[in-house]
């Protein structure tokens, strides 16, 4: 299984409708591959919070012009795609408007497979803290050979949801992001934890560039099931991270090494 994740440069003097249109080129590229993933809120850039309003969109229907792009790219490329996320704009229990941090997954056909709407809101009570609704389920994501659990950004932070997912099944964790470059040690540091503490792979994918004038990490990385880095974008500029993974090497770290059956505390 053959994973690419696209760390695309995230330039505010680029239109959001021109970014879309080069991060559904980037996806068409990459049709040998089975798996293309995004980062988080590319479109708009996770720290543009002016942006988020006036760019949310829903991700079914009339307006959901990401979604719309991504299943075509998704489709034409042949791969399964997770589109990152983007600002989705929903409706709430009382009829008022409300926005998600909404992570988007496309199968070959260009159906959307799945949504996640992320549970973990970055700012401190600014922010998304603030501008977003949270998020209150885990999701995972069957494909042919494995099963992926998914999570954004922050979540990267609290290793509980991870639990959850590998408890549900996952085998491949994948986490868009909008990271800093300031706590970019931290993003390196926490993608192999989750992935040696779970015995999974993780598909870590970040931007390039730099959102609102916050210059992100990049470092965009494939992480296998015992700690080992399979590839690594080399900075923060845009790049397109490649690896090979083997669903079966999932099982054997975990026969081999049975830590997740010594678990005590739910």
């Amino acid at each position: 299984m053959r994973a690419s994740l696209i760390q695309i440069g995230v330039d505010q003097d680029e239109t959001v409708e021109a970014r879309r249109a080069r991060a559904a080129a980037l996806v068409r590229e990459q049709s040998a591959a089975d798996l293309v993933v995004l980062p988080e809120l590319w479109t708009v850039g996770a720290f543009a919070f002016d942006s988020f309003t006036p760019e949310a969109e829903p991700v079914r229907g009339p307006g959901a012009r990401t979604a719309e792009a991504m299943s075509e790219a998704a489709r034409e490329a042949g791969v399964w795609l997770h589109a990152g996320s983007v600002v989705e704009r929903a409706e709430g229990p009382d009829g008022e408007t409300v926005h998600y941090n909404t992570a988007l997954v496309f199968s070959p056909d260009g159906g959307l497979a799945a949504t996640y709407r992320k549970i973990h809101r970055f700012g401190f009570d600014r922010g998304e803290a603030t501008l977003m609704a949270a998020g209150a389920e885990p999701v995972t994501v069957p494909l042919p050979d494995t099963t992926l659990g998914l999570a954004t950004c922050y979540d990267l932070r609290f290793p509980e949801l991870f639990r959850a997912l590998t408890g549900a099944g996952a085998q491949v964790l994948v986490v868009p992001a909008g990271w800093p470059a300031r706590r970019a040690a931290h993003w390196s540091l926490l993608a192999r934890a989750r992935a040696v503490e779970n015995q999974c792979y993780v598909l870590a994918c970040g931007t390039a560039g730099a959102h609102a004038g916050v210059p992100q990490a990049g470092r965009s990385v494939i992480v296998d099931p015992w700690g080992e880095t399979l590839a690594e974008a080399a900075g923060s500029e845009e790049e397109v991270v490649t690896a090979d993974l083997d669903p079966a090497y999932v099982a054997k770290v975990r026969a081999d090494f049975p830590v997740l059956r010594d678990r005590v505390l739910p």
